[in-house]
């Protein structure tokens, strides 16, 4: 059987895990690693790939992994598209996705490509989950309730800000999916922490919740890339009362990142061209190998 061919675009903590995670699959061959330095000051794991500072440099690429901050997803994907390259992504600002969706949808039609978008834990497997309850009971109400752990997309939003030397974003569940924003940074010189904290009060990723801002000497002493979630529905199954569902995990944040994404990979090389989210794919796509032999296993 072909492998498929997968580069990773970003390097970060997402890119990390993702590595980790393709050299797991059995279906998998890693084409490469984009980074803006390029091979400069090569991380020691990556001295056997190819590490380029553009994909196009790259042969022979399925899927790019884009493990890029949120707000560079769009302009990233719709080149990689563009150039005939499958693309997967953990976008992570829900209000954001339909458009998300819509935009890269033309992108990828045009050049015949997949786009499989917010393939992360939340907005991602979570979605998933969210999905079959709604499903299921078809009448009620769910609530997500994350944490308590660092939030990555948030965390990569508070270092985006002028002044900002280091950060981390702590999710604090309230409960009923209302959730406090607790927020610690380090500060460049010459920088005023009022300032710092207002620009990051007003970001659209704290603006609708409670949020406290600390400054404080050193954030790695504090840092923890544990997370996890509380996932509840309470709702009517035809004209049955009170159903109850939850669903809980506790989990590395990048790690299950990273795995989500090699699953959305791997499904993007089965769809026909266009932009999905995870709730539009057979979850059964995620999985490698044989379809018939899933089934027998897991129905």
């Amino acid at each position: 059987m072909k492998k498929i061919r997968a580069a990773i675009v970003g390097y970060g903590n997402i890119g990390r895990f993702a590595l980790e995670a393709l050299q797991a699959a059995p279906d998998f061959e890693i084409a490469g690693i984009v980074r803006r330095a390029g091979a400069d000051n090569c991380p020691e794991e990556l001295k056997n790939y190819p590490v380029v500072k553009d994909i196009r440099e790259l042969k022979d690429v399925d899927v790019a992994i884009l493990s890029t901050p949120t707000r560079s997803v769009e302009a990233y994907a719709k080149d990689i598209l563009a150039i005939g390259i499958n693309t997967v992504d953990s976008f992570d600002i829900h209000t954001q996705i339909p458009a998300l969706r819509k935009s890269l949808q033309e992108v990828a039609k045009a050049h015949n490509t997949v786009s499989v978008i917010s393939a992360g834990w939340d907005p991602g497997s979570d979605s998933i989950v969210r999905t079959l309850l709604q499903a299921i009971a078809p009448k009620g109400i769910s609530y997500t309730n994350f944490g308590p752990g660092m939030s990555m997309g948030h965390t990569v939003a508070v270092k985006s800000k002028e002044g900002v030397k280091a950060a981390l974003s702590m999710t604090i569940p309230v409960g009923t999916g209302i959730h406090r924003r607790m927020v610690y940074v380090e500060l460049e010189d010459g920088y005023k922490f009022e300032d710092v904290e207002r620009a990051i009060k007003t970001d659209p990723y704290f603006a609708s919740d409670e949020t406290h801002v600390m400054q404080v000497p050193c954030v790695d002493d504090l840092k923890d890339m544990g997370h996890g979630v509380n996932l509840t529905r309470k709702g009517v199954s035809g004209k049955t009362q009170n159903q109850l569902f939850e669903f809980n995990m506790h989990i590395n944040n990048p790690a299950l990142t990273g795995q989500v994404l090699v699953c959305a990979a791997r499904a993007a090389m089965r769809r026909e061209p266009g932009c999905y989210t995870m709730i539009e794919i057979p979850v059964v796509d995620l999985l490698p190998g044989d379809k018939d032999e899933w089934i027998g296993h897991l129905v």
